[in-house]
This record gives C-alpha cells, structure tokens and sequence, in this order.
C-alpha cells in the first residue's frame, strides 16, 4: 500500500473528495494561509460547522490582504 491509499484509510470523510485539499495545497505551493483558504472552503459544509469554517476562511484571508497592503507601503 502506497503513501497515498495510507492516507485514504485515515482521512476523515469530510476530507474525501476528488482531489484533496492536501495534494493541492502540495502541488501549488501554497503558502499556510492560502493552504487554509483551500481546506477550509472545500469542507465547509461537510464538517457540521460551517459558519465556523466559513469565519476561518476569512480570518485567513484578511491575514493575507493585511500582507500585501503591508507590502505596498514599505
């Protein structure tokens, strides 16, 4: 059994789509808070919390938009 199908054995249902958030975040490099755009948005509604998923997405961004304003200024 490969790393992948491992990992299929332990992943959480609201994990288990077509691609994984995880294969994605991996294969763009992306950074922690984009990673945690993508994995939050693609479960948020088959977790049991949405509103709370739906906050961390924009917790997320905002952190991301309070870098690049802060880039533009420097």
């Amino acid at each position: 059994m490969n790393t992948k199908q491992k990992m299929r054995n332990i992943t959480p249902n609201h994990y288990k789509m077509e691609v994984e958030p995880i294969e994605y975040i991996m294969r763009n490099n992306l950074n922690f808070c984009a990673g945690n755009i993508i994995k939050y948005a693609s479960r948020y509604d088959k977790k049991g919390t949405p509103i709370e998923d739906l906050t961390k997405i924009v917790h997320y961004a905002n952190i991301l938009i309070d870098e690049y304003v802060k880039a533009d200024t420097e």
